[in-house]
């Protein structure tokens, strides 16, 4: 028994190492903040998520923002990232609205919360820099092709509001 015992300390001691190097490389797929490196594509991400920002805002009124949701409101555009290989997980551009209304006997205000979670149609295997060249520069990212496809950014709204 106690040699079973050893075998199994033994065989735990030998995986250890490796655990303990894992855990240090930290996660693979990390917020894409967190793998820019250079000040134009840090430059580049913020023109792309100011851009889509503007985009949606002049859109919303005579689109998205039409019936019982009229402030659909964008929250953020993020992007997971392969901290080695710079392959894009997933993109998602979240959005959160309202609908309020207020009860006449008493003036209570009722609230019906809505979120949604707009995931980009990126092809398998793009990268950041394949996305932030396609996009990083254009004036109005919402409507330029995608890398890899003729879809856009608001084909992906399209499919999710």
């Amino acid at each position: 028994m106690r040699c079973i015992h050893a075998l199994a300390l033994c065989g735990l001691l030998i995986l250890l190492p490796a655990a303990v190097a894992r855990a240090q490389q930290g996660p693979d797929y990390i917020d894409i903040t967190g793998y820019l490196q250079t000040d134009a594509q840090y430059e580049a991400w913020f023109n792309l998520t100011r851009g889509l920002r503007r985009g949606f805002d002049e859109i919303c009124g005579d689109t998205f923002c039409e019936g019982e949701y009229s402030n659909i409101q964008s929250l953020r555009y993020l992007c997971s990232v392969h901290r080695v290989s710079g392959r894009i997980g997933m993109c998602s551009w979240t959005f959160a609205a309202s609908h309020e209304e207020i009860a006449p006997t008493n003036g209570r205000i009722g609230v019906e919360r809505a979120f949604w979670q707009c995931r980009t149609p990126l092809p398998s295997g793009t990268t950041i820099e394949q996305l932030l060249a396609a996009l990083g520069d254009e004036d109005e990212p919402l409507y330029a092709p995608l890398p890899g496809t003729q879809r856009t950014m608001m084909d992906g709204l399209i499919d999710c509001l």
